[in-house]
């Protein structure tokens, strides 16, 4: 399945819109957050509030993505920049091959980086990405358990849903902003 340049864009529009929106709703609270523990098992955190089958998807994702932490890797494995930087979010990366109405936990549409103070990227999160015409009565199906927020906008046609495997969330795994997350 080709994607055209023209839904690449699309999509980034649709991206950029949507989280500008989700940031005014939520506040950006600053937190001292220590990016060294970037490296421990984020997902453990999320136990209590996360039903297990959901877990295993998780790190499913998790592991999927493990080649990803390196953004060269992911650019050389068809991840595009598709321009969308947003606060409490960080620096989006689309591969246009995955946009379908198939949700994979490992194979997230959409990987999330940030950059160090030091200037080195770290990938955050992972993102799935349904154009709604492709899946228009309901949301896509997604992790298990329904604890996943999925996003929708009909003005731009999209569904969406993040999930924080790499930088842990305070506000959730699932949550589209997190204000861990701070552009440098």
């Amino acid at each position: 399945m080709k994607i055209s340049s023209e839904r690449v864009r699309w999509v980034a529009y649709a991206i950029t819109i949507i989280t500008g929106l989700l940031l005014t709703i939520m506040s950006c609270k600053k937190d001292n957050h220590d990016h060294a523990d970037h490296n421990e098992d984020v997902l453990e955190k999320y136990n209590e509030h996360v039903p297990a089958e959901a877990m295993q998807e998780l790190q499913q994702a998790k592991t999927a993505t493990q080649k990803y932490r390196s953004l060269n890797a992911a650019i050389a494995d068809g991840y595009v920049d598709i321009n969308v930087t947003t606060q409490n979010m960080g620096f989006h990366y689309m591969k246009p091959a995955y946009a379908d109405t198939v949700f994979d936990p490992q194979k997230p549409e959409i990987l999330v980086y940030n950059k160090q103070h030091n200037g080195d990227t770290m990938l955050v999160a992972v993102e799935y990405a349904v154009p709604i015409p492709l899946m228009p009565a309901k949301a896509p199906a997604g992790f298990a358990g329904g604890a996943d927020v999925w996003t929708y906008s009909t003005e731009f046609n999209l569904w969406l849903l993040h999930a924080w495997v790499w930088e842990y969330n305070p506000l959730g795994v699932f949550i589209p902003t997190n204000p861990n997350v701070h552009l440098h």
